[in-house]
């Protein structure tokens, strides 16, 4: 196969299915969006608490994906042509999680002890932190982490469709020079927006591996609903004459490799403080261990890691497309259900008592994200027209 005998556009039955499930996922995440505005006036904070681990979520999507981009560019293969488009589209989506942010902005008082005067001049370790835990230094912060992800979903954006036009310029060699600064970037990024939004809601507790948690969950996250768009776009052309079940298989490696990663990172957290067994850190722990929320946790263990794992194993299902779409749905939820996990203990501080909330926030950021994210999907054709390796991308499988 050549790429002279392919048209990569999107087709029209292609852009009918993504135009009904871009109206579909609108729908929902405006009815979502609706019960949201009803719950803020009915309890501010259970609002700005459901809120926020539904951002992180979205946010997982897009920064995930732009992830996965500057890892292609900097390693390339054949794996990464066939999600390029794709992941370049999740990408277009920050300016929308960037608006998204302006709740938790709002929020900083209903969400973050450290934000009151009274609190900290009452707390000797707050006092200390006040340094780095304080509003204006915290939203400085978190401007440069969205500007950072913004420009390089800009940079990789622009010169991939330099590239389409003119296969002779200097685009890819841009991109791939600007995919190691740009890992670099995100690595840290990610790991002090996990400090700042997440860890910071207990500002008495700390992990040296919280970081490492939430980047690892991104790529998690970005790669499972990357392998279900893939899925759905394979039953319509241009990509059902491109995808092939090797290059659904090299994506389902991926998928397991990072559940083994996010597993191995989550029982050494576990493990540190655990044997450790200081007052400073068990607490948060024992929060997620009892009243219900352990049973959260065991979710976790076999949904996150045990069943996914032993499922991924078998190499005829990476390689059967509908089955493998619905373990990465599967982990898509396990992600919601982790972060859950992550962030609502520490507001609860007791039973677990999920709010209605929990359910309309997730839906509503969701729902929109996904249109808006549907809306870019088609405005590009799906393979990069003159990426240098896209000639073994179509030929991967088929020899």
């Amino acid at each position: 196969m050549t790429t002279a005998a392919l048209d990569f556009s999107v087709s029209a039955e292609l852009r009918a299915d993504l135009r009904a499930w871009r109206t579909r996922a609108a729908i929902v995440g405006v009815l979502g969006a609706v019960l949201c505005a009803a719950g803020f006036f009915h309890s501010p904070t259970q609002f700005y608490r459901s809120y926020l681990w539904s951002y992180l979520f979205v946010a997982g999507l897009s920064v995930g994906s732009l992830t996965w981009l500057m890892l292609q560019y900097l390693t390339g293969g054949a794996w990464g042509v066939v999600v390029r488009r794709p992941c370049e589209a999740a990408a277009r989506t920050l300016p929308l999680v960037a608006l998204m942010f302006a709740p938790i902005l709002i929020g900083i008082p209903n969400l973050y002890q450290w934000s009151h005067a009274k609190i900290v001049a009452a707390d000797e370790l707050l006092q200390h932190k006040h340094v780095y835990l304080n509003t204006p230094f915290f939203l400085g912060r978190a401007a440069l982490y969205l500007a950072g992800w913004l420009f390089l979903a800009w940079f990789f954006n622009r010169w991939s469709a330099a590239e389409d036009i003119d296969s002779r310029g200097p685009a890819h060699r841009k991109m791939a020079a600007m995919a190691g600064p740009g890992l670099i970037f995100w690595a840290f990024s990610v790991s002090f927006m996990a400090i700042d939004w997440v860890l910071s809601i207990d500002p008495h507790w700390f992990s040296t591996m919280f970081g490492l948690l939430f980047m690892v969950g991104q790529l998690l996250t970005a790669m499972a609903f990357l392998i279900t768009v893939m899925v759905l776009l394979s039953f319509r052309g241009p990509m059902s004459q491109v995808l092939t079940p090797r290059h659904l298989h090299d994506l389902g490696k991926f998928l397991l490799a990072l559940v083994m990663v996010w597993a191995y990172f989550s029982f050494s957290q576990f493990l540190i403080v655990w044997a450790g067994n200081l007052p400073k850190e068990i607490p948060w722990y024992i929060e997620r261990l009892r009243g219900g929320w352990q049973y959260v946790g065991l979710a976790l263990v076999f949904g996150h890691f045990a069943l996914p794992f032993a499922l991924l194993l078998s190499r005829d299902l990476k390689r059967n497309f509908k089955l493998l779409a619905g373990i990465a749905v599967f982990v898509l939820l396990m992600r919601l259900v982790d972060l859950y996990w992550l962030v609502a203990p520490d507001f609860t501080k007791g039973p677990f008592s999920p709010s209605w909330m929990d359910l309309a926030a997730p839906t509503g950021v969701t729902g929109l994200w996904l249109a808006y994210f549907l809306t870019q999907l088609e405005k590009r054709p799906l393979m990069p027209l003159n990426d240098p390796e896209l000639q073994e991308a179509l030929e991967h499988g088929r020899e």
